[in-house]
């Protein structure tokens, strides 16, 4: 007999989700590059108590708006500034965003849907990693799920009232996703909603926007800090609207370039373990196949928005100049609740096929676990890989031992008790392997370059950062650098206050003969080249990436 999602159900399987999500956020180390900066800049906010301008090593940031910096800061000042704290703003969305997809798929279409979405979302490869690494791509994938939701609850309402307050919404989400990431947060689903509007031949959808006070309300949320940061800094607009967005978008300037299939691996890999599920969802619905009989007729058509929203976000990262694998977030929350949708009709042994063609892939990744000191490449890998097989070994173990659980349950017609069973061993296997991940961190975090020098890092001593900038020591020791020879995505910032570094390492020479005390970082090549200028230098500090000195 199959067990019913019901609400004491959820309940209980949420209390175990919410230990396994939650339970790592401090563990793991800091790792470059975006960890380091999304955990200095608020750190910074907090130190200068300008939460205007946003700053990374003391330099004027514009590549993001502000919002993430806010919650970050506002977690340091009330609990301190942790690794926890700093990843806090992530796992809270990417964990409020599952009781979105939930209270949606409740009202669209029902509570076995909404259950299985839930299970979906919160196991997905992807979802669940960028749940647990600090960037900003949960929060604007949290806010644009939360517009996109409200559009759909209240586009399907009749109430003129609940219908203008499910806008208004919308209208915040919109709102403040703009605040997370910039104008993506009000580009991507308005340009949603015109090809829906296309697509069905239906426009009555923009009558149903409340343009007016949905404009008041996204105006007053994201205008008072546009409005305080242009009149402090009037090179805002240009490095934010016009580069961040334009140029960033249509060119290859940042360096991220990929050919047009480069997501396919992303959201094969990222949909695990329901890749399978996920593509017949996508086709049955794209073929306008009914998948449940919970569609009632109204003029708005919520799944075939859904379907438009994760087409588009892929076609428009696919052509965009600039890509990484977390650009595909806002995807998964949306494909999450038409695979639900989807599952509640299908057959226990149609998922089964679907399933176990994921078991050899599971074997792949043990395999891959077992030999992972073989990718090593450099003498530090070499040191390192070894200590993190255990991890990977045990995870992977993990999720085949879920995989044939699920296989055994869903061949004895028991289907959401083995979503159940293959949900948690995804969700255990990603959590375990993203732990075990700090066995390596040391290649890409500075923390431990920050415990051995703390003692000679005192207020007001000169610290300069030669032809690099590690992202994460920073954090570490409360401060920042004087850059020198190194500019990087801090170039912004070093036109307009050129004061602030120095360009060369022949004026770097003087000045540092100039100090009665001084420290400095750089990669350990670097350390000949200063040798050669004349420098006068105490290790005091040495691992097979850097050197810290000290001037004599």
């Amino acid at each position: 007999m199959n067990v019913h999602i019901t609400r004491r159900n959820i309940l209980l399987w949420l209390i175990t989700l919410t230990v396994i999500w939650f339970a790592n956020l401090e563990y793991r180390t800091l790792i470059k590059p975006d960890e380091g900066r999304y955990a200095e800049i608020p750190r910074e906010m907090v130190a200068s108590g300008d939460w205007v301008t946003p700053r990374l090593n003391d330099l004027k940031y514009f590549e993001k708006p502000p919002l993430q910096y806010w919650a970050t800061a506002t977690a340091y000042t009330v609990f301190g500034e942790h690794q926890w704290t700093s990843r806090l703003w992530t796992g809270l969305t990417g964990f409020a965003g599952l009781f979105l997809v939930w209270f949606a798929g409740l009202r669209l279409f029902g509570r076995q849907a909404a259950g299985f979405s839930v299970m979906l979302l919160s196991s997905s490869m992807l979802y669940v990693l960028m749940g647990h690494i600090n960037t900003l791509d949960m929060g604007v994938t949290f806010f644009i799920t939360l517009g996109i939701v409200a559009l759909l609850l209240g586009q399907n309402e009749t109430d003129i009232t609940k219908q203008r307050n499910w806008m208004l919404l919308a209208w915040a989400g919109m709102a403040l996703a703009v605040l997370s990431k910039g104008l993506m947060g009000i580009i991507l689903p308005g340009t949603a909603v015109l090809i829906y509007c296309f697509v069905q031949r239906n426009f009555t959808v923009l009558k149903r926007m409340h343009w007016s006070m949905g404009g008041a309300v996204f105006l007053l949320i994201t205008m008072p800090w546009f409005y305080q940061v242009m009149q402090a800094n009037p090179e805002f607009f240009d490095r934010f609207f016009i580069y961040e967005h334009y140029t960033r978008f249509t060119t290859k300037d940042l360096g991220r370039y990929q050919p047009w299939y480069y997501f396919v691996p992303i959201l094969i890999a990222g949909a695990l373990p329901w890749t399978l599920l996920m593509f017949d969802t996508l086709l049955r619905s794209a073929l306008a196949r009914p998948i449940s009989n919970s569609y009632t007729g109204n003029t708005f058509n919520p799944s075939r928005f859904l379907l438009i929203w994760i087409v588009f976000i892929y076609v428009f990262f696919s052509v965009s100049g600039s890509k990484l694998p977390s650009y595909l977030l806002p995807m998964f929350p949306a494909m999450a609740l038409l695979m639900g949708e989807r599952l509640v009709f299908m057959r226990s042994r149609d998922l089964f096929w679907q399933v176990v063609i994921i078991v050899p892939v599971a074997m792949v990744f043990l395999v891959l676990a077992i030999n992972v000191a073989k990718f090593a490449d450099t003498p530090n890998q070499i040191a390192l890989y070894p200590h993190y097989r255990i991890w990977l070994v045990t995870a992977s173990l993990i999720w085949l031992a879920g995989l044939v659980a699920g296989l055994i349950l869903l061949w004895r017609q028991k289907k959401t008790t083995a979503v159940v069973v293959i949900s948690l061993a995804a969700v255990l296997c990603a959590q375990i392997g993203v732990s075990g991940y700090n066995s390596v961190a040391r290649e890409r975090s500075a923390k431990h370059i920050a415990e051995a020098i703390r003692a000679q890092v005192h207020t007001g001593i000169p610290f300069y950062s030669v032809l690099t900038y590690e992202q994460t020591l920073p954090f570490y020791l409360k401060r920042t650098f004087t850059l020198v020879q190194y500019q990087d995505e801090m170039g912004f910032g070093i036109k307009q206050e050129p004061n602030r570094w120095i360009p060369t390492l022949e004026a770097f020479a003087p000045v540092w003969a100039a100090q009665t005390e001084a420290l400095a970082i750089m990669q350990v090549p670097v350390y000949r080249q200063l040798q050669q200028l004349g420098l006068k230098m105490q290790i005091i500090f040495q691992d097979t990436q850097h050197i810290v000195v000290k001037k004599l």
